[in-house]
């Protein structure tokens, strides 16, 4: 398709792409020439560059900033592509987009990985890969999930079905982080969709043992929408097992978490807790009974706070 001819579209690409901020300057512009990000995306990679359509439609909703050395290339290649000048989208993103971290729809400040888990720099930059909003665009309205540890003490599945609503448009994906005990074996580590979703790219880093799974929806969200969706992960790979944590970047929303215990390996001392962060001491601790013949405890907490939500147990 021919570029635009229309005076006041070529006059608004061109303030855009003189003031920014980026994600507009890039819609305005794909707008002009008419190319669906499909084709965008078609010339991307007869250049051998590798971008999704996902991450493209991130960028131009201003959800999502280019940062990979990979995605900068692939900014240089659309301004050709778009026969623009130069450097006229790349110097944009020199200057903070006010659009990702002001107005009605963002959300509050939340904890970074690196603030709740000893490993999780390691995390940020398998997520950072993955080219998604660092939020995921979702809010948890509820987490239910279930760990079954093995006859060896080892933890073996962890099953997780949540509720949650979108607060931007075009949301169709979560990206699950399992962390495995030390020593696991993330190489043998699974991750399966069990219910209105499937999954997608997979990344592990084995020397931190974390996992990260893209779980793709089956519909795409546009703001206020909920959605519900599960998925398991199965582990068993480690050794003897003594706590399972969920980590909370953003308050809100209700867990529950439900520990099985196998019937020939059952620990001596079970308790809930919470911390702040990796390395702070253990607070609200309660003591739990495995319940008769299913040998399980439990934590529901109805409006989580940011930090992390754990049960640990004594196996002598």
């Amino acid at each position: 398709m021919r570029p635009s001819t229309d005076p006041a579209n070529t006059a608004e690409l061109n303030r855009l792409l003189r003031g920014g901020p980026f994600h507009l300057a890039l819609r305005a512009a794909l707008a002009a020439r008419g190319l669906p990000l499909q084709r965008v995306q078609h010339r991307l990679a007869a250049q051998g560059i590798k971008v999704g359509v996902t991450s493209l439609s991130y960028w131009q909703q201003g959800a999502r900033r280019p940062r990979q050395p990979e995605s900068l290339r692939a900014v240089t290649a659309l301004e050709r592509i778009l026969e623009l000048p130069d450097g006229a989208l790349v110097r944009l993103l020199a200057v903070p987009d006010p659009a990702s971290v002001t107005g009605p729809a963002a959300r509050p400040a939340g904890r970074s990985y690196r603030a709740l888990f000893s490993g999780g720099g390691t995390v940020e930059r398998l997520l950072d890969g993955m080219e998604l909003p660092p939020d995921g665009g979702l809010h948890s309205l509820g987490h239910h999930e279930r760990v079954r540890i093995g006859a060896a003490g080892e933890l073996r599945v962890r099953e997780s079905q949540q509720i949650v609503r979108a607060h931007r448009d075009g949301v169709d994906r979560y990206l699950a982080v399992h962390h495995g005990d030390p020593g696991c074996d993330v190489s043998r580590v699974r991750v399966t969709a069990y219910e209105n979703c499937r999954t997608g790219r997979v990344r592990c880093h084995p020397e931190a043992g974390v996992v990260v799974a893209e779980l793709l929806f089956d519909a795409r969200l546009r703001r206020g929408d909920t959605y519900v969706f599960g998925y398991g992960v199965e582990d068993g790979t480690g050794p003897r097992s003594g706590e399972y944590v969920r980590g909370f970047s953003y308050a809100g929303g209700q867990y529950m978490l439900q520990v099985h215990f196998d019937a020939s390996a059952l620990p001596v001392r079970c308790r809930r807790f919470a911390r702040t962060g990796p390395d702070a001491p253990r607070t609200g601790l309660a003591d739990l009974t495995p319940s008769g013949r299913h040998r399980a405890v439990h934590l529901v907490e109805q409006s989580v706070r940011r930090g992390i939500l754990g049960i640990a147990w004594d196996w002598d």
